[in-house]
């Protein structure tokens, strides 16, 4: 595979233990067929929109149970206000509040405890979307 620019990930959690989990679970380089991941950790709603604002995010991991802002309302309330929004993905508090991730728009969802198998699959998945065939 020839060398490529780094996909940056946006990684939101008020718990730096749930941030340091999922960057931990995917690497740096989730797949071989992918470039490298480069991770920015967000810990804060306001900077989480600043920075999808910009448009230099390829994927963003909103955790679902942060506080005060959830991942689940950020992720609806990026999915409405920024035209051709990337891809999200929710860490949901259980699988059974996969709905929830449906009424957000996420792209997909995981479950705490976070598995990272099923993490790094569903991360694989969305970041294909964003790498030119």
């Amino acid at each position: 595979m020839t060398e490529s620019k780094a996909l940056k990930v946006l990684v939101y959690s008020d718990d730096v233990r749930t941030r340091e989990q999922v960057i931990l679970a995917l690497g740096r380089r989730p797949h071989p067929d992918l470039p490298e991941v480069e991770y920015l950790e967000v810990a804060t709603e306001p900077v989480v929109i600043q920075n999808m604002d910009a448009g230099h995010v390829d994927l963003a991991i909103l955790d679902g149970e942060a506080v005060p802002a959830g991942g689940l309302g950020i992720a609806k309330q990026l999915k409405d206000e920024i035209f051709r929004c990337p891809p999200l993905l929710v860490l949901t508090g259980r699988p059974q509040d996969a709905w929830l991730a449906t009424w957000s728009r996420a792209d997909a969802a995981v479950p705490h405890p976070i598995d990272p198998l099923q993490l790094a699959d569903a991360v694989v998945a969305l970041l294909r979307t964003r790498v030119p065939a």
